[in-house]
């Protein structure tokens, strides 16, 4: 139960922080915030040993038992790593958010309240064993980066950006439950590592392509993959510590963390293997190439996000061939391992890059790579720091991305041996992008760093005057840089401890246990190979593009702008706000006749439509009461009653006629053995009938001049529908039934559940406990708003009169 209850631990934490917040002015509540993530990562941590062992540990919290839904937390490899990501990448954001915000100027108690929704709700993610808790926390990550990425509201790029993130991801996640349904519909569980264990026989029913589009439509979206990677660089308009939390290690990443847990689901299929590794391949190229395009530091790291999140998702669909490839190709098994080592790796050097954006920002004013340049003797620290994690993140030695680097490009050069799904044709195409890519990858990296802090000083064009940053803002950038270069030094500590165990989980059909995983990392292998080559060129190729950028970075501007998948965005928004302003405009006209006429047409074609497509229409007069006199009577004086309100010339008669209306009702109740509804009617009828009497002095009176309205055809035809619809819904719902009574229930439950002998009574006060209850507080609500108006105007008529 514990393990379930960690994941709530930050939601728990987060209904305190505005009183921190208020009660502790003095202090900054990133300290009490900075707390949680702490402790939790301590707690993930003594899983470690264990679960490197190749153990996983459940827990369940049972949330609608009815509907078989659970919060179920799995910590495997897999989720373990994330989780350890999430918190322990989680700590060290919100340190540098602590000397990055300012408590006088920040309203510090809505960020840490939104960070921590969105921390537990990463976690649910990576731990949930169920898919509807998965998709739940999934949405409700969407919603808490929408909340901090528009977290300076009052800006339009950042309420912009929020809403473009919100609506992408979530339409993608809707997507993904589509997908979900269809998994449980095909092997009938939501239990994800239940799905994994009956793979084979999911592979064969009509559904799984299916379910298998829909969920990376919601993979795609939430990871930046092309085409839907266009909310991320507009995501960068929230504050830094944000963006390297959120963009660097977190939300980004949970579309990776959903393409490798099923993995092992859809691995069978060609159709995963192509669109999972070329989707990836596609957006690790653009991604690397429009990156050398940006003039704003944030926005160079966002579009190297998508180009490494591309990379990333490159290798978990090569890691999927490894399920054909029966062991005929050893190389292939380095694609998984190549994932997960990067991932870690890009957590590192891309936080840290974060970090040393949004201290330039903070420093200097800006983040325009224009107006920056000459920092490097200025701000020695971050300088250092920046230029460890851009050396890693363009592949170089003796940091930790090169040697993933190199894994990636020796999957991408196994991919073209494979014999099958044509990738011993159309797989020469990987390699070949990827390095082309990886040299965007060498010169967006080199980009950063020279243009920021090399090159000459120009202080005339900063709007505040440089220096280093104090060193509370260092720590978090310094510490991850630091992790940049150990890893390198000590990769298969990091291997064996985190990465082999979250190797297992995706391929449990390769290996039983974390030790099966017999992968060796080395910067050297003792000898030349095909990566090291290709490695060698991407320096020398990338060096004579840097050198000369200023020649041909221009080509940027001549692709036309109105061809970019911004721009369709903005038109599509665009169009969609004028043309749903104009249909608003035609159907919203102010008049309840013309509401009233939409309501009714639709309603009548869709109800007598259902009936009939449903073959539901029946007539039967079997068992139908015999038609007395008297009830005829009363039948017709309620038609005539009816007429006369709506005829009536005078409101006299009108009053009467609604009188006789509701009285005569009442008399049908009393016939039909209902004397408690009788009772209700009449005294209801009594007290309207009363109101309308004692307000009759101040009602207008119907004179000559009243609008007398036309016939018209259209609301003829539309009222006679209606009476015809509810005739035959009448005559159906007698004569035939489609789905048994909810009536017998309700006869056998009326006394031993809810222990009352009128079975109305019963259903109004117990079974329909709320919707009398809400029906009360609307009743209140409404009785106080009467009040105060009353009150309002007897004050007024006060003022007026001692004015006087």
């Amino acid at each position: 139960m514990l393990q379930v209850l960690y994941i709530f631990m930050p939601i728990v934490a987060a209904i305190f922080v505005p009183l921190f917040y208020k009660r502790m002015k003095h202090i900054h509540t990133g300290w009490f915030v900075l707390a949680v993530p702490a402790t939790l990562a301590i707690i993930y941590a003594t899983y470690i040993a264990q679960v490197a062992k190749g153990e996983a540990f459940t827990a369940e919290l049972p949330w609608i038992p009815s509907l078989d839904i659970s919060v179920i937390s799995y910590l495997d490899g897999l989720s373990l790593l994330f989780s350890l990501l999430i918190t322990g990448i989680g700590s060290l954001v919100v340190l540098y958010s602590i000397f990055y915000l300012d408590k006088h100027k920040e309203k510090l108690h809505n960020f840490y309240v939104y960070l921590l929704l969105f921390m537990s709700a990463m976690l649910g993610v990576v731990q949930s064993d169920h898919l509807i808790t998965l998709y739940f926390f999934w949405e409700l990550t969407s919603i808490s980066s929408f909340l901090l990425i528009g977290y300076w509201y009052t800006r339009d790029a950042s309420r912009f950006g929020a809403l473009k993130s919100m609506l992408i991801t979530v339409g993608g996640g809707l997507m993904m439950l589509g997908g979900f349904v269809l998994l449980y519909l095909m092997g009938g569980t939501f239990s994800i590592r239940e799905l994994i264990a009956m793979a084979p026989n999911l592979a064969e029913h009509p559904l799984f392509t299916w379910s298998l589009l829909l969920l990376l439509l919601g993979a795609f979206t939430k990871s930046a993959q092309f085409p839907f990677y266009i909310w991320l660089p507009d995501a960068m308009e929230a504050p830094t510590p944000v963006s390297a939390y959120l963009h660097s290690a977190t939300m980004v990443k949970a579309g990776i963390y959903l393409v490798a847990r099923f993995t092992p689901i859809f691995a069978a299929s060609e159709l995963w293997v192509w669109l999972v590794t070329g989707v990836g391949i596609l957006t690790l190229f653009w991604g690397s190439f429009f990156a050398v395009k940006q003039t704003d530091l944030k926005g160079i790291l966002a579009f190297s996000t998508v180009s490494q999140l591309g990379l990333i998702m490159s290798l978990l669909g090569a890691s999927a061939v490894a399920f054909h490839s029966n062991g005929s190709i050893d190389t292939i098994k380095y694609a998984a391992f190549a994932a997960i080592f990067h991932l870690i790796n890009h957590a590192t050097f891309k936080g840290s890059l974060f970090m040393i954006a949004g201290i330039i920002d903070h420093e200097t004013g800006t983040r325009d790579i224009r107006k920056l340049g000459g920092l490097m003797s200025i701000m020695p620290i971050s300088f250092t720091v920046a230029t460890i994690g851009s050396l890693s993140m363009a592949g170089l030695p003796p940091f930790n991305g090169f040697l993933s680097k190199e894994m990636f490009l020796t999957a991408m050069l196994a991919l073209q041996n494979f014999e099958f799904f044509g990738f011993d044709t159309w797989g020469a195409l990987f390699p070949i992008i990827a390095w082309i890519a990886s040299i965007f990858t060498f010169i967006y990296s080199f980009y950063f760093v020279a243009r920021t802090f090399m090159g000459n000083y120009k202080p005339e064009q900063l709007p505040h005057q440089p220096h280093e940053a104090p060193i509370g803002m260092l720590i978090s950038p310094i510490l991850l840089a630091t992790c940049v270069i150990a890893i390198f030094f000590v990769p298969n500590f990091i291997g064996d401890t985190f990465v082999k165990p979250a190797v297992q989980a995706i391929q449990p059909f390769l290996y039983t246990t974390p030790q099966d995983v017999d992968i060796h990392v080395s910067a050297w292998h003792g000898h030349i190979t095909p990566e090291l080559l290709m490695t060698i060129g991407i320096i020398i190729v990338g060096v004579l593009l840097f050198v000369t950028l200023p020649k041909w970075q221009g080509l940027y501007q001549r692709f036309p702008q109105a061809f970019t998948l911004n721009n369709a965005y903005n038109k599509m928004m665009q169009g969609l706000d004028v043309g749903l302003n104009r249909l608003s405009q035609r159907y919203m006209t102010e008049s309840m006749r013309h509401y009233l006429l939409y309501m009714f047409s639709g309603i009548t074609v869709i109800v007598i439509s259902s009936l009939f497509l449903k073959d539901a229409f029946r007539i039967a007069w079997q068992g139908t009461s015999p038609i007395r006199p008297y009830e005829l009577i009363l039948a017709v004086v309620l038609v005539i009653g009816t007429a006369i309100v709506i005829l009536a010339k005078s409101r006299l008669t009108a009053i009467i006629g609604l009188g006789a209306v509701g009285y005569t009702v009442a008399l049908f109740f009393v016939i039909f053995n209902a004397p408690d509804l009788a009772l209700t009617q009449l005294v209801i009828e009594t007290i309207s009938v009363a109101l309308f009497l004692m307000a009759f002095y101040h009602l207008p009176k119907l004179g000559k001049r009243e609008e007398r309205m036309k016939f018209q055809l259209n609301r003829a035809i539309i009222s006679i529908a209606v009476g015809i619809m509810v005739t035959l819904v009448a005559l159906s719902a007698h004569s035939q039934k489609l789905i048994p009574s909810i009536s017998k229930y309700y006869e056998e439950t009326v006394y031993s559940l809810a222990g009352g002998g009128n079975i109305v009574n019963v259903i109004l006060v117990d079974y329909r406990g709320f919707d009398t209850l809400f029906e009360i507080t609307v009743l209140g609500i409404a009785g106080m708003g009467i009040l105060a108006m009353i009150k309002l105007r007897m004050n007024r008529k006060e003022k007026i009169h001692e004015n006087k």
